[in-house]
């Protein structure tokens, strides 16, 4: 083989900690492979599987990794191999991975797995040399696979891998810490307790910091921010009884297993339990959530992105040149990237090492602006009433209401936006009904004791409309904006809100009560606002979509049938696209491409053939506004119609359920954020050193665009439907769909 051939065999692997995801990356990682005309096998038993050989390392099909994506922990195994730490260890896996032809590997595991797997492939020259040395393989096989190739990407919860902004299972073990505090709230208010919940992140505080944001939690301990005095436990017995005087009737603190204080002294449940109960008398309670974090099926977050980087990881695999040194695929910024291995493990090394000597500025400064941003941010949200006031500034009076569907996530990012409004000196009034309300001087002032709750509560406590602003309705919400004396207006909902918005900017001319600084944060469900790249609401809508299919799909396989599953979107393919790809779907419409008859004749032969060959299951999702002639009973009595004997059809259309639900972790963590970055916008603009904006995640970060900008935005958005970032993901959805 020319060395500078792609290879014609690929080995996949899990190792070390099992991950929810990883399935999903198997599975990628596979139906790539195949569809590129590579032969893929899968290593059972992570190294010790190499070790062993034989029924270990067995070529694979897209039907072996049919019905796996939703399932928890790793089909194909994870186990330690001392063996593999050996020398005689490695050279027996090289010979077995020659027995197959194999001289490529994608490596799912956690830093340690991942450093094993670059020594094996730096060593693999010298070990072919020994192997043909003892007579073990021919000199020709060495000769014909004289490099190994290598790719990795992070199988791990604790998300404290560089390289990547989220490790695959990361997201997964949030639900579960976030499931578990929610319900411990409800217990722990019900008699006035305190809990300590310790959550995995023996040198990283993600789990902690994030699921302690997500959840109204009362204070946090991480180990790479130690509490800043030694006395911090008086600090935490003054902010109990704090809230203890201000009606809080439940305290939570959150502790990653690996906190400790600036002297290096572990920071446990048990040591906080004993400083709440003995120096305060706290009823306190104790709860090490443990393993459970790890297990339980995917969430759709870490599906689709251990999908994503299942596929690239085997793309890149194929490009890499023989002596190019192995790559580690994850998501950086909202986008797959591509980073040098062997420094990414080097790099999180570094962040123990400061740990290590106490240096843990040095560690926050490794751990990136975003994570220092978040803990700053919970120092804030935690707080039994704002700062103190601060002299020379003007005290504004800003509001703050909803447009559009409701979305989950709304009132976390209300929660967030009034007390940081009020710690910062400000007066924060809510418009109950949103614009109809702003019309109908409808208003109500905050403290900070009003929105204590809120913060994983579905719906929208303010309420939310859609109002087409015409001339009256202009007069009437400049007549209130005048009355309520307001300088400023945060609008948090979707494409109906951003109009409206808009509307009131355009008419600053006619009616100078309107100008004024208006921010505009992305709420809604179908992901299709401008100058965003996602909405908070979406995730939880698509892990609701995903967890509704879930249960259909298993309905389904018993008794030989397709469905064909309607999901919300209005003109965005969005959920249908990204819920697709996490559900396995075979066909998906969007609104982008529409539906045309040849598609639907194609898809008619492929599903039959399909059932002939033995399938037992088919999954169609269609957005809502897909095409207006070939609607969800339209396919459904078609597939009914061609199936005949061979399967039957049923349509589900999920309907409002998508749009109910407590938040999901990660829509509660940006809305927090959004809800914060939008607040120091609006009162930016207040002090004049901005304009009205539209906030939101663009490539990762929070970024504002002008909100004169939203007619131009729709417009290309109508004129060029396919031209968002997400749509990246059709030729993935393609590939996994077979």
């Amino acid at each position: 083989m020319d060395e500078f051939s792609r290879p014609d065999s690929i080995g996949v692997l899990t190792s070390g900690g099992d991950s929810p995801g990883m399935n999903a990356a198997v599975r990628a990682v596979v139906r790539t492979a195949l569809a590129a005309g590579v032969d893929v096998y899968a290593v059972y038993e992570g190294f010790r599987g190499m070790v062993d050989g034989g029924d270990a390392i067995r070529r694979m099909t897209s039907h072996d990794v049919g019905g796996i994506l939703h399932r928890g922990g790793t089909v194909i195994g994870t186990a330690r191999s001392d063996r593999f730490r050996t020398r005689e260890g490695r050279r027996q896996a090289a010979a077995n991975l020659l027995e197959h032809g194999i001289d490529a590997l994608v490596v799912i595991g956690g830093d340690g797995s991942l450093t094993g797997a670059n020594l094996f492939r730096a060593e693999w020259p010298e070990l072919l040399e020994e192997l043909v040395a003892a007579g073990t393989i021919d000199p020709a096989v060495a000769a014909a696979h004289p490099h190994l190739r290598l790719t990795g990407m992070v199988g791990s919860i604790d998300n404290d891998m560089f390289g990547t902004d989220m490790t695959i299972g990361a997201d997964t073990a949030l639900h579960r810490i976030t499931e578990a505090i929610d319900a411990i709230h409800s217990t722990a208010a019900s008699h006035q307790r305190s809990f300590v919940v310790e959550v995995m992140g023996r040198n990283c505080g993600y789990l902690a910091l994030m699921s302690a944001l997500a959840t109204g939690a009362n204070w946090a301990f991480v180990p790479e921010n130690p509490p800043q005095t030694d006395d911090w436990e008086a600090s935490l017995q003054a902010m109990v009884q704090a809230g203890r005087r201000i009606g809080r009737r439940s305290n939570l603190v959150v502790v990653a297993e690996g906190a400790r204080d600036r002297q290096g002294r572990p920071i446990t449940a048990d040591r906080v339990k004993h400083i709440l109960e003995e120096g305060l008398g706290e009823d306190t309670r104790v709860t090490i959530l443990g393993h459970v974090q790890r297990g339980g099926a995917a969430s759709a977050f870490d599906r689709n992105l251990a999908t994503q980087c299942g596929y690239h990881a085997v793309h890149e695999l194929l490009r890499l040149g023989p002596d190019e040194e192995p790559k580690l695929i994850g998501i950086r910024r909202n986008r797959i990237a591509t980073s040098p291995l062997m420094e990414a493990v080097e790099r999180t090394h570094a962040v123990a090492d400061h740990l290590d000597r106490q240096e843990f500025d040095e560690a926050m400064l490794l751990r990136g602006g975003s994570f220092t941003e978040s803990f700053e941010t919970l120092r804030t949200l935690v707080r039994a009433q704002p700062s103190p006031p601060v002299g020379g500034g003007r005290s504004l009076r800003l509001a703050v209401l909803h447009a559009g569907g409701p979305a989950p996530g709304m009132n976390t990012a209300v929660r967030a936006a009034v007390r940081v409004g009020l710690d910062r000196g400000h007066t924060m009034l809510g418009v109950r009904r949103g614009f109809k309300g702003l019309r109908d001087n409808d208003l109500l002032e905050f403290d900070w004791m009003s929105v204590s709750g809120w913060v994983s509560r579905g719906g929208a406590e303010l309420g939310t409309s859609r109002l087409v602003i015409g001339a009256a309705e202009l007069d009437a919400i400049a007549t209130t904006i005048e009355e309520q004396r307001l300088d400023g207006l945060l609008m948090v909902g979707g494409l109906a809100g951003y109009e409206a918005a808009h509307a009131l900017f355009a008419a600053r001319d006619s009616h100078p009560a309107l100008d004024i600084p208006i921010v505009c944060l992305p709420a809604t469900i179908n992901n299709d606002v401008p100058a965003t790249e996602l909405s908070v609401g979406a995730d939880t809508a698509l892990n609701s979509i995903v967890s509704d299919v879930d249960k259909i799909k298993q309905s389904a396989v018993a008794s030989r049938r397709c469905f064909v599953v309607e999901v919300m979107g209005k003109s965005s393919g969005y959920l249908a696209l990204t819920s697709g790809m996490a559900t396995g779907a075979e066909r998906i419409y969007t609104p982008e491409e529409g539906i045309t008859l040849d598609a639907l004749q194609e898809h008619v032969r492929d599903l039959t053939e399909s059932f002939r060959n033995g399938q037992s299951l088919g999954l169609v999702i269609r957005a809502e506004q897909a095409d207006e002639v070939y609607t969800t009973p339209f396919l459904w009595a078609l597939f009914e119609k061609e199936g005949g004997e061979l399967f039957d059809v049923r349509q589900a259309i999920l309907g409002h359920v998508q749009t109910g639900g407590n938040p999901s972790p990660f829509d509660r963590i940006q809305a927090t954020r959004l809800a914060v970055r939008g607040m120091d916008h609006l009162i930016g603009v207040a002090a004049g050193d901005h304009e009205s904006a539209m906030g939101g995640l663009v490539a990762g970060r929070v970024e504002f665009t002008p909100l004169s900008e939203v007619p131009a935005m729709l417009h290309e958005r109508a004129v060029s439907p396919t031209a968002v970032p997400w749509f990246s993901l059709r030729p993935i959805a393609d590939v996994m769909a077979g």
